[in-house]
């Protein structure tokens, strides 16, 4: 499960990554993890537990500002989810009270990924040319993805049920 950026967005930080670390990027667009996993039960009991949280849940203003990563644990360079943390972890926390399990080694935290496992010197660059980055959105919605035949596949975009937060 993930929040997708609206166009414009996505656009311009796929740019970005791909500028860092080439065209392959593209075969996943720019995203914020709610869960990474698989389903312990059936797809389909994920996919109902998945539409009632995203009924129930509001939506709410995110906003990314400025760049962290997670080294020297994980080689990834990010950009922090300031507004809207508290409901990317409530959210999170939600999904996974139902039948899905979430399946890296480290705790939530929600990021928006600009480098992956690249070389130092452009895991750097990449960290002080966004530090100034700032963009903010409403979420509405979460995509529910599968892994099909070796991509990751939109099977769904779920609305946020919930009355809109002033």
């Amino acid at each position: 499960m993930v929040i997708s950026l609206p166009p414009s967005l996505a656009e311009v930080l796929g740019e970005k990554r791909a500028m860092y670390a080439g065209p392959g990027t593209a075969v996943v667009a720019p995203h914020i993890t709610l869960v990474s996993g698989r389903a312990w039960e059936s797809w389909t009991a994920a996919e109902e537990h998945v539409r009632k949280v995203a009924a129930e849940f509001v939506p709410f203003k995110l906003s990314l500002r400025g760049t962290g990563t997670f080294e020297p644990v994980s080689p990834v360079v990010f950009l922090n989810v300031d507004d809207g943390a508290a409901d990317c972890a409530a959210l999170h926390a939600k999904l996974l009270e139902g039948p899905l399990e979430h399946l890296l080694e480290f705790s939530f935290h929600p990021h928006l990924t600009i480098a992956h496992a690249l070389d130092a010197d452009t895991m750097a660059r990449a960290k002080a040319e966004m530090v100034d980055f700032e963009a903010e959105f409403e979420v509405t919605s979460i995509g529910l993805f599968d892994y099909i035949e070796g991509t990751w596949a939109l099977r769904e975009e779920l609305s946020l049920g919930g009355t809109t937060r002033t």
